[in-house]
């Protein structure tokens, strides 16, 4: 057994660990900002549930589709993958109509 290439792989082991926690908390920190954008959004859907007519214009699948439109072009011009955009998208519309949906009937 060849010690120095024990002692290689320990050291690139070691690079990969203080890597991937460099990597953890750059993530950490996007998903900060990410968190901050979630409350700006909360606080404009809040305004918007007391605003609209009725339920189905919370729902409003037209304009849903205008958003994932909008939000895939962005990402594509951007170089980043369109269907992960678009799934995550959906699911936070789908967690901010429910959220419209309450304001609104709270409201009416």
């Amino acid at each position: 057994m060849d010690m120095s290439t024990n002692h290689q792989d320990d050291k690139a082991a070691k690079a990969d660990r203080e890597q991937l926690a460099a990597v953890r908390v750059a993530v950490d920190e996007v998903d900060e900002q990410i968190v901050s954008l979630i409350g700006r959004r909360e606080r404009l859907i809040r305004i918007a549930g007391t605003l609209k007519a009725d339920s189905a214009e919370v729902r409003a699948p037209g304009r849903v589709e205008r958003v994932i439109e909008h939000v895939r072009a962005t990402a594509e011009q951007k170089d980043i993958d369109v269907d992960l955009v678009e799934k995550t998208y959906r699911a936070m519309i789908d967690a901010f109509i429910t959220l419209e949906l309450e304001v609104y009937k709270a409201s009416s």
